[in-house]
């Protein structure tokens, strides 16, 4: 079994109770005598339950009857083509942003709200770019907890990769600068900055977040910054919020979806691919490294409707 096959088949296992909720209310729907609002009805209330959300449920249910109004379609069991090929669609959206394992010049600011794995994201992230044989320099601008430092140092340790780091409550701008300023002393290929979790509503920590990121602006001497926002799957519609109040306080380049394998919601990817166009660039469906994979809209979609 090739590495593809290997991570398709755990998409499909970890999609598992997503796709088996879905799969059902739609063989359900489709098994109909006819096309009709009732179908149209239940079509979105299987869509909402699945985390699709609102908006984009609406879209799809509309692109849906444009299509089998255009082409004269009467019979229901034709739909379910029809609606895979519309969300690999709103998939392929969000997918002109994966990340270049192999590049140089790059600085990846990881933020996002406790809890959705930002510090484990960020060591598969280094370990994958150490496996190109790129220097790597993991930033600790998370000084809000101790045991965040300690566990990136722990990562580092591990990988064989340097942490900047300073004490608990030190200033995460100064620790950001620091990491800015041994990246050109060492000439690192890549350089990670972990932040601290974050209420998405809590204004002052969202200011202090733009003050990190205008630091590491200022001193990029020529590489490239991405803030990679990471999300927890099982937290539904309200990753949807936590896009939205990220992206407008500080500006988002990709997005990273974790622990699929743990939520029976993961029709979320569609609603924030469709809602954003932000590049999602990867998903977790497990605690391995490898199981932290390039998003790819086809093989999701497939995995979502096989």
């Amino acid at each position: 079994m090739s590495e593809n096959q290997g991570f398709f088949t755990r998409l499909k296992q970890c999609l598992s109770r997503t796709r088996n909720n879905f799969l059902t209310g739609l063989e359900t729907v489709f098994a109909s005598s006819k096309i009709d609002q009732e179908l149209y009805d239940d079509l979105e209330d299987i869509l909402i339950m699945a985390d699709v959300g609102m908006e984009t449920t609406s879209y799809l249910l509309d692109r849906l009857k444009q299509t089998v109004k255009e082409k004269n379609i009467i019979d229901p069991s034709e739909l379910k083509p029809l609606l895979a090929k519309e969300i690999k669609s709103l998939l392929s959206m969000a997918q002109d942003g994966l990340i270049d394992f192999q590049g140089v010049n790059q600085v990846h600011l990881v933020v996002g709200v406790n809890g959705v794995g930002k510090t484990t994201t960020i060591a598969k992230l280094a370990a994958r770019f150490r496996e190109n044989k790129r220097q790597v320099l993991l930033v600790a601008a998370d000084t809000f907890r101790a045991a965040a430092t300690e566990q990136l140092l722990q990562w580092g340790e591990r990988l064989q990769i340097p942490v900047i780091h300073h004490r608990e409550g030190a200033d995460p701008g100064a620790v950001a600068f620091d990491g800015m300023e041994a990246a050109k002393a060492r000439k690192a290929d890549i350089v990670i900055v972990d932040t601290a979790g974050r209420l998405h509503t809590k204004v002052n920590l969202m200011d202090e977040l733009k003050k990190v990121k205008r630091i590491i602006q200022q001193n990029l001497a020529g590489r490239q910054l991405q803030t990679l926002l990471v999300l927890d799957a099982t937290t539904g519609q309200n990753a949807v919020n936590q896009v939205k109040t990220f992206h407008e306080a500080i500006g988002l380049d990709r997005i990273a979806i974790t622990k699929l394998d743990g939520t029976a919601k993961g029709g979320i990817i569609i609603a924030i691919a469709n809602q954003f166009k932000i590049p999602i660039s990867l998903i977790g469906v497990g605690e391995k490294s490898e199981d932290l994979q390039d998003f790819n809209p086809a093989t999701f979609a497939e995995a979502l409707f096989e």
